[in-house]
This record gives structure tokens, sequence and C-alpha cells, in this order.
């Protein structure tokens, strides 16, 4: 007879393979027709535990990368987390919408020519029109990953009411006396015609010209020497800005030496400039450089006067310990310039060429006028090499580190022109400057990881001004009207007030719409005859720094904004590593301004994406993967379950392989969950009381309860990847490598309603709501499909997977035990050694085969190593291998019994087919 029909085998409707690309669109379809996320943001609205995530506003501009992926689906498992952890969560997206970026594509379709010639306002249309075709495309992708959140009503930079916020954030800082305007270097690009901001500037490897110069010093300086020649030697990496010389600095702390040939350098550098340029070697004359304060030098170039200043910027490791000064061209040199009065000369236009004030300054000889007028600064070194003559002491080319702008790519300059700056250093509250609130606001902030802190306190401290003026056309205007004689901007706040009013109903368009009458306030129209508009806008980064005030609930709300993102400030911040020199930092300084305070309560941030080599991915490499790929192909959930393991903390490799060693891992998951299902009870009446379990359900569950309180205190600290290593750990080997192993016989086997299965059927029960409440912050699918297919006895009162409550084990059952497991677990290890061996030997296939001779009495051993028994009495039959542990030894013999033909048990009597078990309910069955 077959008894393979009479055998209880698991039964689900829950499949074995996800097809995820395939289901994850019909069920995110599902969830937003439920209105899911207003759910979720209701449904523990009384909690007094909040968590508001702040989203960092990506940049409307292309299709989303890995790292997109990455950051979004973070935020989305840590909302997730916080919410099934019964807390009141808020989650709004937003998007970054002004910016040069999208300038420059709306100026590639349309040609520079093309866009120059067309009206400002028609300009921003096609600029808004772009930005807003984006943000629908990236809403779509990121809700393809899986996202909840308020995409019905995320935050746009570029919302009337949003450009308004933003230009009453500048309003503010008017207020506080934060803003100033002013001629000074700043970083500027010259492909993008426009100022940057410290955190637009990456830094790539140059080739640039290095030289040595020697000056002459001026006649009556020398008769102050008593010297009848003397050569300072200077040493630049940026010829260009030798026409925009006014002095040389020296060290105010070091010595300098003439040399025998008359040339002046650092005393500490001469012996190695004597060996490099081939100086004298032989010292004149040894000078303290006060000897040499307010002398003058001639600049080789163009006979120019050259004041001789004392700075401690002035470094002796390397050089000639005399730094070429045009304030023009360099922060060090602007403030050593302050100091001593000197000109800034500014020949270098927005494009990065040499202008017309060449020339009628004289900064170079008239014969070479034309090498230099209208061409860009790096293409003039050979004429300055070939007009310096015997003055250029040295010349090579050296690769090193240079400031590049962000998007061009191109080298940028330092230049000195007139913009907006928010003053960091200057007293404003309590008689604390900007940068020292900020720098104490950072203390009440907690860091993930802590070296967080340090990395943007650094960055802080260091800073200059923040420069807020871009010169381009696609942003929030810097709306100052300016005095058309003294260029002084009328900063009355009736003004200000009013052109904020006028752009939070018809958008910062108007400032290019409207005449300058109408952007006046009635007191004020009689003066429009005499005023001008400012030509500049706000950097970006203003805009996603005062994102706190427009979106979070505070003082600065926008008004009649139907935002639904939680109070400020917010809980966290989360972002790539980068942003703690971007939004990061320009969200503190903004709140800390207006608020004193900084606008988040935590910062997490990870590293970067790159392929399986470690190399940053671009579509000329071909190593680009991008996510919309492997949701076609995989799911989401695998991206997702690669966020959740990965130390996303630092830099991430990403490639076929490592996404199929994922997958390997979901598998497991998904079938533990299979099996769970698949022998759960279908009744909650099926379920046993609270002290009817047996001893290895109540180890199984106490395993459980120890397993996943470690990993949820990981999962509140953020680190998922050892969450997820404890769990998978678990379900490996304590549950299915033990428990549900050494269940089976019992599953299949037993009575349907025998009271040792439904114990094992109540335990999983338990152990499945714990695992299913666990991975739905990062499995949100799998956990929502798998409770969709569970009996009621799972479901209980829950309509899906969102209402599951997190649930110890012991609040089930109770867990007192009276057997000594680690004494079990330690002879089921030496047992499995030993049965491994036997089984390479062939001299068994099975467990079943293998009676224990044991030292003593020991519970449940039988059921614990899936024997068919376990004896004190020494057996007559085969001794298969023994093992010892510590004092105690025990024998393997092979079972003697005949084998029952349902059970496989080696426990029938002879001449029978069947045990005693499987009798009875083979016949109950039959009955």
């Amino acid at each position: 007879m077959d008894y393979k029909d009479t055998l209880i085998l698991p039964d689900t409707t829950f499949p074995m393979r996800g097809n995820l690309p395939q289901n994850e669109p019909h069920t995110y379809a599902k969830w937003r027709e439920m209105n899911l996320y207003s759910r979720l943001k209701n449904a523990h609205a009384k909690s007094t535990q909040n968590f508001f995530l702040h989203d960092g506003p990506p940049y409307a501009n292309g299709h989303i990368h890995i790292g997109h992926a990455l950051n979004k689906i973070l935020k989305d498992i840590i909302v997730k987390y916080h919410y099934f952890k019964g807390e009141n969560i808020r989650y709004t997206p937003g998007w970054d919408c002004h910016g040069l970026p999208i300038e420059q594509q709306v100026e590639q379709k349309l040609g520079k020519a093309k866009k120059d010639s067309l009206e400002k306002t028609k300009l921003r249309a096609l600029c808004r029109e772009h930005a807003q075709k984006f943000i629908e495309i990236q809403s779509s992708e990121f809700q393809s990953l899986g996202v909840v959140g308020d995409f019905e009503k995320p935050y746009k930079t570029m919302d009337f009411a949003f450009e308004a916020q933003i230009y009453r954030t500048l309003i503010a800082l008017i207020k506080k006396g934060l803003l100033a305007e002013r001629f000074k270097p700043i970083y500027w690009s010259w492909a993008c015609e426009s100022a940057l901001a410290d955190a637009e500037v990456e830094y790539q490897d140059k080739q640039s010209d290095s030289i040595f110069v020697a000056f002459a010093i001026a006649p009556e300086s020398l008769k102050t020497l008593n010297l009848s020649e003397a050569k300072p030697i200077i040493w630049t990496t940026t010829p260009w800005t030798l026409p925009a010389n006014v002095a040389l600095a020296f060290n105010p702390t070091e010595s300098y030496v003439l040399t025998g040939d008359g040339y002046i350098v650092a005393k500490a550098l001469h012996e190695k400039l004597a060996s490099t340029l081939g100086i004298s070697k032989e010292i004149a004359r040894t000078f303290q450089a006060k000897e040499l304060e307010n002398l003058k030098a001639i600049n080789p170039l163009n006979g120019r006067e050259s004041l001789i200043v004392l700075g401690e910027h002035v470094g002796v490791s390397d050089g000639s310990g005399i730094v070429h000064t045009a304030p023009g061209h360099g922060e060090d040199d602007y403030y050593v310039g302050l100091k001593y009065n000197l000109e800034v000369i500014m020949p270098v236009d927005d494009r990065g060429n040499f202008s017309s004030l060449v020339e009628s300054m004289g900064l170079v000889p008239k014969a070479f006028v034309g090498e230099f007028v209208g061409k860009n600064i790096f293409d003039t070194h050979q004429s300055i090499f070939k007009i310096l003559g015997k003055a250029l002491l040295r010349k090579e080319v050296i690769t090193h580190s240079y400031p590049h702008c962000w998007r061009s790519h191109k080298p940028v300059i330092y230049r000195a022109t007139t913009q907006w700056f928010i003053l960091l250093d200057k007293p404003f509250f309590e008689g604390k400057t900007l940068k020292e609130v900020a720098l104490q606001a950072l203390d009440g902030v907690r860091f993930y990881p802590p070296n967080g802190k340090n990395r943007i306190y650094s960055m802080i401290e260091n800073r200059p001004d923040w420069c807020i003026s871009r010169q381009r056309d696609w942003g929030v205007p810097i709306a100052f009207l300016l005095d058309k004689n003294t260029k002084k901007p009328l900063l009355e706040e009736s003004v200000l007030t009013h052109i904020a009013d006028i752009f939070e109903k018809e958008g910062c368009d108007a400032w290019w719409s409207y005449d300058i009458e109408a952007l006046l306030p009635p007191a004020f129209k009689h003066l429009s005859a005499n005023l001008t508009k400012s030509r500049h806008i706000l950097d970006v980064w203003f805009d996603s720094g005062s994102t706190w005030s427009a979106v979070l609930d505070n003082a600065h709300r926008l008004k009649g904004n139907d935002y639904d993102a939680g109070s400020y400030p917010a809980d966290m911040y989360l972002e790539g590593s980068d942003q703690h020199r971007g939004w990061f930092q320009s969200s503190l300084l903004l709140s800390c301004a207006l608020m004193q305070r900084a606008p988040y309560k935590k910062i997490l941030t990870h590293g970067f994406t790159f392929d399986r080599n470690g190399e940053k991915m671009s579509k000329s490499k071909g190593n680009v993967i991008a996510p919309s790929e492997i949701i076609k192909t995989q799911g989401s959930e695998i991206l997702r379950l690669w966020v959740a393991l990965s130390h996303y903390q630092s830099d991430q490799n990403i490639s076929d392989e490592i996404l199929k060693q994922v997958s390997e891992q979901y598998r497991k998951i998904r079938n533990t969950i299979r099996f769970l299902l698949a022998n759960a009870p279908k009744s909650p009446s099926d379920m046993v009381g609270r002290d009817e379990l047996g001893e290895i359900d109540r180890w199984i569950l106490s395993q459980c309860d120890k397993v996943f309180d470690e990993a949820y205190s990981y999962f509140s600290e953020y680190e998922f990847a050892k969450a997820l290593g404890v769990v998978m750990n678990f379900l490996t080997n304590e549950l299915s490598g033990i428990y549900l192993d050494l269940c089976k016989d019992v599953l299949y086997c037993d009575a349907p309603h025998s009271l040792s299965r439904r114990c094992i059927q109540s335990t999983m029960v338990v152990i499945l709501k714990r695992l299913l409440h666990f991975i739905a912050p990062v499995l949100t699918y799998t956990a929502d499909e798998a409770f969709c297919h569970a009996s009621e006895a799972l479901k209980g009162e829950c309509k899906d997977i969102f209402d599951i409550p997190k649930i110890s084990c012991a609040e089930y059952y109770n867990l007192q035990m009276q057997l000594d497991f680690e004494y079990l677990l330690a002879i089921r290890e030496k047992f499995t050694e030993a049965l491994d061996s036997l089984k390479k030997q062939k001299h068994i296939k099975s467990s079943l085969e293998v009676l224990l001779l044991t030292p003593k009495d020991i519970t449940l051993l039988d059921r614990w190593l899936i024997i068919s028994g376990a004896t004190t009495e020494v057996s007559n039959g085969e001794e298969l291998a023994r093992f010892m542990l510590g004092s105690e030894e025990f024998v393997l013999y092979r079972a003697q019994r005949g084998k029952c033909e349902r059970c496989w048990q080696f426990v029938v009597p002879d001449n029978a087919t069947l045990c005693e078990r499987c009798k009875e309910v083979v016949a109950q069955r039959g009955s």
C-alpha cells in the first residue's frame, strides 16, 4: 500500500517563485488605490513618539540612478521601521527645481543664440516644463522601488508659494543683519559664467604651468636697503594672474636671504632653491621680513609697482616663501589686501577671457595686448612666458589637485565680482556669530556614523562667508531694486514683503514680467524712475537649504500650504556623505540664522555606488546598472534587500554577481516563509493554550525572541545589515536547520489534531508573525504577499500586513523550560559530526537508521536528533561510531527494528509494516 496519501503534506497558495517584476506593480497599484500612505500617516497619530523624515530634494533632471535608489530605499526602510514600531510617521518627497543643469538642458535643445534671444519669462517657462517632466518621471521611478510617501502632495521648490517662501527666508536674513554685498574673489565657473559656492566645487587632477619669476626691488626701495640690486623670487601655478599683481607677500615670522647673485628667498628654502633654480648658494645678507614691509618691487610682466606686504598665509614648505599677490584672484590675497588697502584689479570677464582692462591699465606691454584681450586666461601662458624673458627662472608642468566646476567639470578660477554673501563671522545673536551658533547647534545632533559630526564641524569652522548670488536665469531672483546712481538696494521691509506677496500669487517670473512701478507698494511707487532691478538669482543650495521653513510646521511655514510633513525640527535628514558640504550645511546655516538651532535631530549618511570593480559608473564604460533594469528583470525587492544587506555608510559595489548573491538570500527568506505558511493552522481555534507547548517548541520561541530583540536593537541604530545577519543565521541554523527539520515527522505523520502537531503549528504562527513584522520595512511586497496567503490563525483581526503588530513570543506562550538546551545543542553538534562522517563513508543514508546509546536518560533526544531511538541499554547491533562530550560517551548503533513504511522510523516490530502511531492514524483516516 502507498501511504503517501495518508500524510499531511505542506499546503499553501503562497508560491515558491515570487514573480516580483510582474507582481510588484499590481501590489503598488493596490496600495495607491487604498491610499496607503494616508493610512500609515494616520494610524499612529495619537502616538507620543514621532518620526518625521525630511526629504533632501533630488534634482529634477534626468532618470534616477542606482545612488538615488540606495537613498530612497534607505529612507523608505527607515520610515516603515518607525511605522511598524508604532510611531507617528511623516514622509513628504520633494524636488529641487531651479538651477544651472536644467537651464543647460534647455539651452542645448534651443541652441545658445536662440536661448539668449528669448524673453526671460519664456526661457523660465521652458525650464519649468523640463523640471515638471522629470519630477513626474522620477516620482514614478521612486514609487517603482516600493517607496511609500506623500507623492500626491510632494514639495517643489518652483511652486509659486515655495518660491515666495525662499525669498522670505532671504528677507529674514536681511532683518538679522546677515546679508551683505561685497566685491571680493569667489569661485567662478567661466564655463557656466556664474559664481559658485564651495559645495559646487569638486577637486580633480589638473596639469598646470609651475613657474618661478624674479621681480626687482624698485630703485627707491633699493636705496632704503642700501643695495644696488635685489630680486625677490615668487612661485605660482597660475601665471595668468600675474597681470593683476599688486603685491608680494612675505611671512612675518620668517627670515629671508639675499643671495650672492642678488635674489631674495626665504632662508628655509634657500638651499633647495639653489639646487633647483641654480641661484647662488652664497648668502650676502639676511633680513627679517619686517625690514622689507612696505618696500616696492617691479612686476617684470608690465613694469607696475608691487608693494611688499606681510601675511600669515605665506608658507615656507615649498615655493620660495614669497607669494605673488593679486587680491582679485585669491581669498588670502583679498584679506591681506584689505589690511594694506591694496587695489583689486579684475581684468578677466565672465567667460574667463582677458578684458580690455589689460590694455587700458597697462597690465601687459602694448605690443602684446592682442595676445590677451578676448583670449581665455589659460591660453595666454606662452605669451606671458615670452614677456617675462630672463625674469622667468624656471618653468615646468605639474599635475595637482585643482578645483573644478561640478557641472561643467572645467577648472574654476578665483575672480573678484560683486556678489551677495551671508556673513558667517558677524555677531548677531547674543554676541555669537552664525558660524558659532551653527557649531554649537551640532552638539545637539546625533550622527550616523558618528564621525559625520567631525566632518561637517570642520567644514563650517573653516568656511568663508557663503556667496549666495548666481548669474543665471532659472532660479529665485535676489529681488532687490537698486538705486541707479548709487547701486545700493532698497531694503525697506514693506517693499520686500510686497514683492514676496506677488511671488506667492504669480511666482517669481513676475520679477521679469512686471515693470518696476508694479513691484513697488503704493508708498514707494514715486521712486520707480530712479530704480533698476538686480540681475542675480539665488544659489540653488539656498533653495534647498530653506526647505525646512517651507515644508515643516513652524513659524515660517508657507501660508496656506497643505503639506503634512511633520514638525520642525525634523527627526532625520538622510543623504549621501557629500551633503556634509551641501544640503546638511546650507540647511543648518539658514536654520541657525532664523531659529538659532539645527533643523534636524539626526543625520544619517550613506556612501556612493560603484560597479563590481569599485569604478564609477558611466555610459562610456558600459558599466551602468540602472534601477529600472534590475526592477524589470529581478524586482525591486532584490534591490531593497541589497540596500538592507549593504554596509551603506561606506561606498557600495553593485553588479549582476552581487545581485545574484542577494537573490539567494531572498530565496532563503521566501522559502522559510512558505514552509511556515504551509504548515500553519487554519483557524485561531487550532492554536494551543499558553502552557501547552512542548519543551522544544518553547526553546525555539525563546530563541526567536532573543534573536529578534537583538535584530530590532540593530534596527534602532539603523544597522540593517547586522540585523538581517542575526535573523538570517537564526532562519538557517536554529529554525530551518534544527526546529523545522525535526518537526517534519510530527507535522506529516501525526494525527491532524494531535496536541504535539498543534503545538508545532501554533509555534510556527508566532514565529511567522515575528518574521513578517521584522521584514515588512525591507521586503514590504513579500510580507504583504505572505499575509494575503496566510490563514486566519495568523491574520486574526489584522486587515493586511500594515496592521500586524510587533509581538514577543513570550506574550503568547509560557517559555519556561525544564531541559538544558545548551547541553542538547552540544550533543547535536557532536552527533552531526559523526553522522556526516558515516554518510560520506556511505555506511548510512539517514539519521533514522541510528539508535543512540546514552550515558543517562535524556528526554526528547530521539526527536531532537531525528533518530529512531535513544537508550541507556547497550545494543547488540552494529556499532557505527562513538563520540565524547566532556566525560560522557555516546555510541551510535545501527537500528535493529523494522522500518515503518509511512514515517520511515526503524521502530516497527517483526512482521509489521507500520509503527503503532502510524497504524492508529491510518485507522482513524480510514474510518
